[in-house]
């Protein structure tokens, strides 16, 4: 038998926040289902390149207030 249920994680617990039909002490198996991303190689080579220029803007001082990069990318948005 199949069932597809989908369930939160709560301070550590799976909380299942549907009716399930099961009796009490039934045992189940549980799979993570990580879809990943749609990203062709040449789009993620681009997005690291990106995260590796990021990331040498910031050890050398060069960061924004999160504030301020939001704004910009809701400007951004709007053209």
């Amino acid at each position: 038998m199949t069932l597809t249920l989908k369930a939160k994680v709560r301070g550590g617990h799976l909380i299942v926040e549907e009716t399930i039909d099961l009796p009490d002490g039934a045992e189940v198996d549980l799979a993570v289902v990580d879809p990943g991303d749609d990203l062709d190689e040449s789009e993620r080579e681009r997005l690291h390149a990106a995260l590796r220029k990021a990331q040498v803007e910031l050890e050398a001082g060069n960061e924004i207030p999160a504030a301020d990069a939001l704004t910009r990318v809701r400007e951004l948005r709007g053209r």
